[in-house]
């Protein structure tokens, strides 16, 4: 019987989760995905130091500051990933402009660009945006230009149905994140038929095709094999390198959960302006928190990778 990560396939997009070209490249994915606490963990790594060089020197060459510098590494991560993968590559913008709509348009742009003269199309790149309501009206504005939106750190139904109406192009609802706050918060353990991380993909992923909306729905954040196995069948799922070790190692028979044809559990359609989704978003308090936390621990990484281009850039001199 084949491995589940190739019956996974069969039925779902598979996403790389990582920095770690080596790691990709081990497990052939379609896509691939990449936040700040993943490029500060792969530039680390011996293997890729080229590519911390090459910004580096880029960086003394233009009189870069250590921000812009850090772009440039995220991009050079992103050009290696594109040339490995056949299909999307998301690059996210920075955590700390997450409440700033022009700003976040701005880097979307800036990193378009940089990525256009590594020649790479602007069909193969996601701008990631974190699904505050400033991310939404970013993703409408660049959607409209052609600049396809991957929106993270989506923890809420009313988060998703704001994406949607904006035409983001894919979201990345959360599921080991929601899990982990409702144990810390309820102090009980859960079986994965009531994880409350899966209930909430399924819901979003229930309520996009019962109301014929085509931004794609992509699982993310998992703490085990058994959150991705209940979400089998979704539109895509970017799972870790370890997880995906794991799929392929197993060869136990993997059933369908989800299907765009039996959307079980759809919620009313929803229409929501500014105020009443900062409103649902601040009576759902573990989406708040969450969204919140996320963006601080995003922020956190980009700040240490920063300071270690600034030191770099030092030495350098």
């Amino acid at each position: 019987m084949p491995s589940k990560l190739d019956q996974l396939k069969s039925m779902t997009t598979i996403v790389a989760d990582t920095g770690d070209i080596d790691s990709i490249k081990a497990f052939h994915p379609t896509d691939c995905t990449t936040n700040p606490s993943l490029i500060l963990k792969a530039s680390g790594m011996p293997q890729y130091k080229h590519l911390v060089d090459e910004a580096i020197r880029w960086g003394r060459s233009h009189n870069a500051v250590s921000s812009v510098v850090t772009d440039r590494l995220a991009v050079n991560f992103g050009t290696e990933l594109a040339k490995i993968v056949p299909g999307r590559v998301s690059t996210e913008v920075d955590a700390d402009l997450s409440f700033d709509a022009r700003a976040m348009i701005d880097k979307g742009r800036s990193l378009l660009a940089a990525y256009k003269e590594r020649g790479v199309d602007r069909q193969r790149i996601l701008i990631k945006l974190a699904a505050t309501w400033e991310g939404v009206e970013a993703a409408r504005v660049l959607q409209k230009e052609g600049v396809d939106c991957n929106m993270t750190l989506m923890f809420s139904l009313a988060q998703a149905a704001a994406c949607a109406d904006a035409g983001a192009f894919l979201i990345s609802p959360f599921v080991g994140r929601i899990l982990d706050w409702y144990k810390a918060h309820e102090g009980k353990e859960y079986t994965i038929e009531t994880d409350p991380g899966v209930l909430s993909v399924r819901q979003i992923y229930a309520y996009y095709k019962a109301h014929g909306i085509k931004t794609i729905v992509m699982g993310a954040s998992f703490r085990g094999l058994g959150e991705i196995e209940a979400l089998a069948g979704c539109d895509r799922l970017t799972i870790a390198p370890d997880l995906l070790a794991k799929l392929a190692a197993d060869e136990g028979r993997l059933e369908r959960k989800l299907s765009p044809d039996k959307p079980a559990g759809a919620p009313a359609k929803m229409t929501l302006d500014e105020k009443t989704f900062r409103w649902l978003l601040n009576e759902d308090r573990m989406a708040t928190e969450k969204l919140s936390d996320g963006i601080r621990i995003f922020a956190r990484d980009l700040r240490i990778l920063r300071e270690l281009v600034s030191k770099k850039l030092e030495q350098a001199a």
